[in-house]
């Protein structure tokens, strides 16, 4: 294992989009002989003014698959657990919902001390890996760069603003394709191990308010007096490009609108969210500043189009309902000079990927690379080879070991 910890001098984004592929062709060519010996940087700084330049290119996110896990936390490669936003009544008094209601006898925990890592988008992946071919001359069996889960990008998007958590970052190379899976921390693990039981009615209220919300068929209704199961959840798979990067990630949907104005996937799926009741505009700058963040990077990164918020009173009831669409989020922060900048996340996150790709350079599935950050320090990282990092299944890595390279097309 080595460790290195070494500043590096630069690493903003400039934002432009893709060069043409001549360009890229006479740079690969220049720097060839260059690559032999150059080394990868050791840290990449998190400074936010570092990375605030034009927003990068971004392509529009595509729903290229979904799936479900049932009570159970078994993989099914459908839609079974979608479930459809159903809005209360405009007219009359506020919703009324109870979120506490069933926490004592109607809730099934998933056990979050197992640690899941990729299993289930690997599933995916190694059903549906003819619709991912990818190009021979880049090495690659995949047609993407890299293969992660929502949530794991999200953290990378909201690091300039971070100054509580830190994270850890896995990440191999096999076949081409960097997969990134995430290790908890020791803070996070002391965290879940001593979280208070306030903490964990909190949870539920989230689980708790989608029953409210949402309805089993289009035209049905919600039935809030039934079981909240965690294990349960409905997936999509995405994939998208930033900057040089092609991306395909994973992350679960609460809800699909079947009354959307934009009945496509991902556009008509719905984000639904818990917070604490504001009374004052300290409060709500606060909630911008702080909430905001996770919540948009959350739902712009799949092109989520809208997140519909509950806000709790004190007793545990939804006293009011805001829906907020997630292209307009920076609307709502632009006027604020401290808050942070949907831009300088996004080129913070193409930073990382390149960082990643210059310091990842051996492909082999039991070789991790283990990126770290913590708040006020740049991101590191550390080499392990057949360690506890490991991450990626053997029966993954058994079943694209014997997929062939795609054939290139020969005109007749």
């Amino acid at each position: 294992m080595t460790s290195t910890q070494s500043p590096l001098k630069s690493a903003v984004c400039s934002g432009k989009r893709d060069r043409g592929d001549d360009e890229d062709i006479l740079e690969d060519k220049a720097v060839k002989s260059q690559k032999s010996n150059a080394k990868p940087p050791l840290t990449l700084p998190v400074t936010p003014s570092r990375y605030d330049a034009p927003f990068p290119f971004y392509r529009r996110p595509a729903e290229v698959g979904r799936f479900s896990l049932d009570s159970q936390r078994h993989y099914h490669g459908d839609a079974r657990q979608l479930r459809y936003y159903v809005p209360p009544p405009t007219e009359g008094p506020s919703p009324g919902f109870d979120l506490r209601d069933g926490y004592r006898d109607r809730y099934v925990q998933r056990d979050e001390s197992v640690h899941e890592g990729l299993e289930h988008l690997l599933q995916w992946v190694a059903q549906n890996r003819k619709q991912l071919q990818g190009a021979e001359e880049k090495g690659q069996l995949l047609n993407t760069d890299f293969v992660t889960w929502r949530g794991h990008l999200t953290k990378v998007l909201t690091t300039p603003y971070e100054k509580q958590e830190g994270w850890l970052l896995a990440v191999s190379l096999f076949r081409g394709t960097f997969y990134i899976s995430e290790v908890e921390t020791e803070s996070a693990r002391r965290q879940r191990e001593q979280r208070s039981e306030m903490l964990k009615e909190l949870t539920y209220m989230g689980y708790k308010f989608e029953h409210y919300m949402c309805a089993d068929t289009p035209d049905g209704t919600p039935d809030p007096t039934g079981v909240v199961n965690t294990n349960e959840g409905f997936c999509t798979v995405i994939r998208t490009r930033l900057g040089a990067h092609s991306l395909l990630f994973s992350g679960e949907v609460d809800c699909t609108d079947p009354r959307s104005p934009w009945p496509d996937p991902p556009s008509c799926y719905v984000e639904l969210k818990t917070s604490k009741v504001m009374h004052s505009p300290a409060q709500r700058k606060s909630f911008y500043r702080h909430k905001m963040i996770k919540w948009w990077a959350q739902s712009f990164l799949p092109g989520v189009s809208r997140i519909v918020a509950g806000y709790r009173g004190p007793d545990g009831s939804v006293v009011g309902l805001e829906t907020f669409e997630t292209m307009k989020i920076f609307q709502l922060i632009r006027e604020d000079p401290g808050c942070w900048k949907p831009a300088v996340c996004m080129n913070f996150c193409a930073a990382f990927l390149s960082f990643v790709k210059k310091v990842v350079t051996e492909d082999d599935p039991k070789l991790v690379h283990l990126f770290a950050w913590e708040p006020g320090h740049p991101v590191s990282f550390t080499v392990h080879r057949d360690s506890e990092y490991t991450f990626l299944p053997d029966w993954y890595v058994e079943a694209l070991s014997t997929e062939k390279p795609p054939t290139p097309q020969i005109p007749d």
